[in-house]
């Protein structure tokens, strides 16, 4: 499995009831049921040759007690049949959809294992706005970039503009730096490209997005603190 992946299968607790959203090769929850980690395990996609190559994985591996899905996010799948909800591998726009589409998982007796490949921000935004809160964060590196893995239950939260963009609870994690530098770049990059506008609705998105880059470069500092770094 990809290290996000090992990060999920870390944060499941023994015994849990899991369902494993787009689960494209199933190779998550079929790790979990193989090492014991689980009760039973769900394994839900939308499309019908992901899940083909899902049951395949769990015929090879002798793991066919997972119940392999066809279904749109959870919309096949009750609150009553998992206590661990897995949605990971997509946008965190497409995660935020699917978490909206069933409002039982911020009922406080769902745990919610998250892992947005883009928009983290957004699925953030999404979270802090509509009854979540996130325990936890970790950052795992593939291909040269920096993608959260987030732990979610009900609860209330306010996220700054800077911990949208540079992580709720990553001031403690390895790569937390690397992680804010590159939304730093990414914000670098667009105020300058605004400045050069004539445009005064440019000037004042970029007067915006200043705003947003000086919290995430005092986030750095307070993150090269707490890490002792010394630099």
């Amino acid at each position: 499995m990809a290290k996000r992946e090992m990060v999920l299968a870390d944060w499941v607790r023994p015994g849990a009831r899991v369902a494993d959203v787009g689960t494209d090769h199933a190779y998550l929850p079929v790790w979990l049921v193989l090492h014991g980690r689980v009760s039973s395990a769900i394994a839900s996609d939308l499309r019908k040759g992901p899940l083909q190559r899902a049951r395949e994985t769990c015929r090879r591996h002798g793991a066919e007690s997972v119940d392999c899905r066809l279904c749109d996010g959870l919309s096949g799948i009750g609150p009553e049949e998992a206590d661990t909800v897995i949605i990971a591998g997509m946008g965190g726009e497409n995660i935020a959809a699917i978490l909206a589409a069933a409002p039982w998982t911020k009922d406080g007796a769902h745990t919610l294992l998250l892992q947005p490949m883009s928009r983290d921000s957004a699925l953030r935004r999404f979270l802090a706005e509509n009854g979540y809160t996130i325990l936890r964060e970790a950052l795992t590196c593939e291909r040269g970039s920096y993608l959260p893995v987030m732990e979610v239950t009900a609860g209330q939260m306010e996220l700054t503009a800077g911990e949208l963009y540079g992580g709720a609870k990553l001031r403690r994690d390895p790569l937390g730096d690397r992680y804010l530098i590159q939304a730093i770049l990414r914000f670098q990059s667009a105020v300058a490209g605004l400045n050069r506008s004539s445009s005064p609705a440019d000037r004042e998105k970029a007067d915006g997005l200043r705003d947003i880059l000086t919290q995430l470069m005092n986030m750095r500092e307070e993150w090269r603190h707490a890490n002792c770094t010394g630099n």
